[in-house]
């Protein structure tokens, strides 16, 4: 006989309480937790809005932080971070407010630096459209936006 461990509606909450507590969570992380946890659908709605009402939950909390994190860590574009937002079903309404946290400034300040950073290490490559294309890839890689990017590279690679 297979022991899967089963959980009261009251020790699921208890669980994703210290779940969410330990790091911001979006609707659908905790959602799929729940589904793991082998919660029928009633009782994840029950424990997600208990979540809400305790403010252990909350999605534009998790957009702002999402994208403070990904953009001050991994250097990640806009594009990029909307793109990822997206995918945890975050609306487009606190994917706006998230990214009007970044000041333009830092993230101009940010592309010039991760963009130089790539230059040093493309310096052995000798053919300069292979070098272009290198930079221009990295950084539409990371969600740069397209006419900053070649703008970038037109001005790192002449």
């Amino acid at each position: 006989m297979n022991s899967v461990k089963t959980y009261t509606v009251e020790e699921a909450k208890r669980k994703l309480e210290s779940y969410c507590a330990y790091q911001e969570r979006c609707h659908q992380e905790v959602s799929n937790k729940l589904l793991a946890m082998r919660m029928i659908p009633e009782a994840v709605d029950v424990v997600i809005v208990h979540l809400l009402e305790h403010d252990f939950l909350n999605e534009t909390r998790f957009a702002q932080s999402y994208v403070h994190g990904k953009f001050n860590i991994k250097k990640w574009g806009k594009q990029r971070l909307r793109l990822e937002l997206k995918k945890r079903a975050i609306s487009k309404y606190n994917i706006d407010v998230a990214l009007k946290q970044i000041s333009e400034q830092a993230y101009l300040e940010t592309l010039d630096a991760l963009a130089a950073k790539k230059v040093q290490l493309l310096a052995r490559e000798k053919n300069t459209w292979v070098k272009r294309k290198k930079l221009a890839d990295y950084l539409l890689y990371r969600g740069w936006e397209s006419h900053l990017v070649y703008a970038k590279v037109a001005e790192l690679v002449p």
